[in-house]
């Protein structure tokens, strides 16, 4: 947060100042007690577990200049600074959210989606930075809660802004778009993440649309043409849609796809401009993430040819189709997290590693697929028996299923979840010079541990 005091802060959310300076400057938002930047706003929020109320002490300790209170009338005892009475904290910050996006003049980029949401605001990010300072969504803060508190990092000197804003329930997409307000928004598609909660991919379709309330007249919606439930979908009135993906339906289009190790290359074709396009990362699903971070820069002017080699800087993350070398023997690490569409993007880039003597795929549960879980990883089974894998390890209650739809196609071996360190002694065993070898699953199933072991 730039200029912004406590004044500022309580006019925003409607709120009672019970102690200290209505001048003083604040600079962060921080909803962790034990971590302040300095001149911090301190907002306790309450959750299942616990109540953050009972951390204030600590938070003005650590350098918070202020907190927000649903739960004092008067300003206790050993406060040394200031405390702002509202009725929510959690309304309350949201609405800071608001107050600070009304102050901010640069265009927001908006992400969301099923899958791909990260990786695809770190290829928008790549690619806008050859023609702006841009700023991006930290780590995963794109939540109801992570969203204001990233509006409010927000500097004067950035010049643009990739937002991911993610949901998982009925009504989240409404509130972060609001707050957000996004001059240009991208679906990256629409899978079976969440559907637990949302009951239906057309439900998600409809929650995943809400980026648009807050867009603003003129702006541009970005589709996944590929995608079937987004190939039919047009912006809101008032605003644009353009496509990107393989088929003849897309502006912004990727043809001459050949693979280097896994790694794409292709040619992107939008009009008359053909731009070669030499990816770092592996899998066809990234030539999908890097046609949508070229769309949003061509659109925002930056030239194609600077942003096609804007993005060999971007080479992936900890957990998310990682590889590593380690003996000769190729490791896939792709375990922060896991759904049907992720599972088979990892799967064929196992796959694609044609150079390698055996292809062996370790498998977890997938989670939050709701009633037809079971379904889902047997056709994550049915799937592999279709590619060239010569052994599948199966870890946990659900991942029994893809077993099953592999079985008598490719070798199985099954283990459940309380035997994490028999599976692990058996890798060792299995593995040797000339394998590849994929980890890919819920991050909950913490089979990130098991991958460690090997790189």
């Amino acid at each position: 947060m730039e200029n912004i005091r406590i004044r500022d802060i309580v006019e925003a959310v409607n709120g009672r100042l019970l102690c200290g300076d209505m001048e003083t400057s604040l600079r962060h938002i921080s909803i962790d007690s034990r971590t302040m930047k300095g001149d911090d706003l301190f907002v306790p929020l309450i959750g299942e577990k616990a109540d953050a109320h009972r951390f204030l002490s600590q938070a003005f300790e650590n350098g918070a200049a202020a907190s927000l209170t649903s739960e004092h009338d008067t300003c206790p005892e050993g406060i040394t600074g200031a405390l702002i009475r509202v009725e929510d904290t959690k309304k309350a910050l949201q609405d800071i959210g608001r107050y600070i996006r009304s102050r901010l003049s640069l265009p927001l980029v908006g992400i969301t989606g099923s899958v791909g949401k990260t990786t695809t605001r770190e290829m928008i990010a790549a690619a806008l930075s050859a023609g702006y300072r841009t700023f991006k969504t930290p780590a995963n803060h794109n939540s109801q809660v992570g969203v204001p508190i990233t509006i409010s990092d927000i500097s004067d000197s950035d010049e643009i802004g990739v937002l991911e804003l993610g949901m998982s329930e009925p009504g989240e997409m409404e509130v972060i778009a609001d707050i957000a307000r996004v001059d240009t928004a991208v679906i990256t598609n629409i899978g079976v993440t969440h559907i637990e909660n949302l009951g239906s991919r057309e439900n998600i379709l409809k929650e995943k649309l809400r980026i648009q309330d807050g867009m603003k007249k003129g702006g541009t919606l970005f589709l996944n043409g590929d995608n079937e439930l987004l190939r039919d979908v047009r912006a809101k009135d008032g605003c644009e849609t353009s496509f990107y993906g393989l088929g003849a339906n897309c502006s912004y289009r990727a043809v001459n796809i050949t693979y280097n190790g896994g790694r794409p290359a292709f040619d992107m074709v939008h009009g008359a401009a053909v731009v070669p396009v030499v990816l770092e990362v592996m899998g066809e699903h990234n030539i999908l993430n890097a046609l949508a971070a070229l769309a949003v820069a061509d659109h925002y002017h930056v030239p194609l040819a600077d942003a096609a080699e804007a993005l060999k800087t971007f080479d992936g993350f900890k957990n998310r189709q990682q590889i590593y070398e380690k003996g000769n023997i190729t490791i896939i690490d792709d375990t922060y997290n896991a759904s049907p569409d992720s599972m088979k993007a990892g799967i064929r880039v196992l796959a694609s590693l044609t150079d390698r003597k055996r292809r062996i795929a370790v498998l977890a549960d997938m989670k939050e697929l709701g009633e037809d879980a079971p379904l889902f990883h047997y056709e994550i089974g049915a799937f592999l028996g279709e590619q060239p894998v010569e052994e599948v390890i199966t870890y946990g209650a659900l991942a029994k299923e893809i077993a099953r739809g592999v079985e008598g196609k490719v070798k199985t071996t099954v283990f459940e979840e309380e035997q994490k360190e028999e599976m692990t002694e058996y890798l060792e065993k299995l593995l040797r010079e000339g394998d590849a070898v994929l980890f890919k699953g819920s991050n909950s199933m913490k089979l990130g541990e098991t991958a460690a072991r090997f790189i």
